[in-house]
């Protein structure tokens, strides 16, 4: 599969693709003034008062119909529904580990602009591709980048160029990374070199390390 800034080709097999398992810390999956219903480590939800400790260094600090205020390890963190944090305080040295599926493709889940994302690891992405679905999913006026055609396995495609304000996977938290938004003919989200290139990627057999650089 190669992305490139005019063209972009999607293997079929992309269809098929299945996400692997990725551990999710702290979830939230509902709130209320002064509480929040809480998933920890992929449990049963769970409902917590402000000021209750949630396992280690982490507290919920504040709740209300929209937020939850989590304060991990010292550093404050603001999330919505359908968001999660990492009870991994970041680091200099922030990483993550992903697991290739059976299809042989490397899958992160992640965050965009704070939303929960599935990408699969595209070295040959010149960029983070996203389909319009998702875009809009994730609150991003894609329509207002730079508008041009890209080429798919299924033909050409309106495309439009756009700037993330986040993209987030495991412990690395990148901020301004270039994408570009299809509106059709791409399966799913493409973790492409605008991200890739600013860690340094290894693989121990099956797993994939990623550490952040800069």
């Amino acid at each position: 599969m190669r992305l490139r800034p005019l063209t972009i080709c999607i293997a079929a097999t992309l269809f098929g693709t299945t996400t692997a398992a990725f551990a999710i810390d702290i979830g939230v999956v509902g709130l209320f003034p002064g509480k929040a219903v809480l998933v920890i480590d992929g449990a049963q939800p769970k409902t917590y008062s402000v000021g209750d400790k949630i396992g280690g260094e982490v507290r919920l600090t504040g709740a209300t119909n929209e937020t939850a205020t989590l304060v991990v390890k010292g550093k404050v963190q603001v999330i919505r529904i359908g968001e999660f944090v990492s009870r991994s305080a970041p680091s200099a040295n922030a990483s993550a580990t992903l697991k290739v599926n059976g299809a042989g493709h490397f899958i992160a889940q992640g965050q965009i602009n704070g939303g929960i994302v599935t990408m699969m690891v595209d070295t040959g992405a010149t960029v983070i591709a996203l389909p319009a679905d998702d875009a809009i999913r994730l609150g991003i006026d894609y329509k207002k980048g730079q508008k041009t055609s890209m080429s798919t396995a299924n033909g050409v495609t309106t495309a439009y160029t756009v700037r993330l304000n986040s993209v987030k996977v495991g412990d690395i938290e990148l901020s301004q990374v270039d994408a570009s938004v299809l509106e059709t003919g791409l399966p799913m989200i493409l973790l492409g070199m605008s991200f890739l290139n600013r860690t340094e990627m290894k693989r121990e057999g099956d797993m994939m390390v990623l550490t952040k650089r800069f």
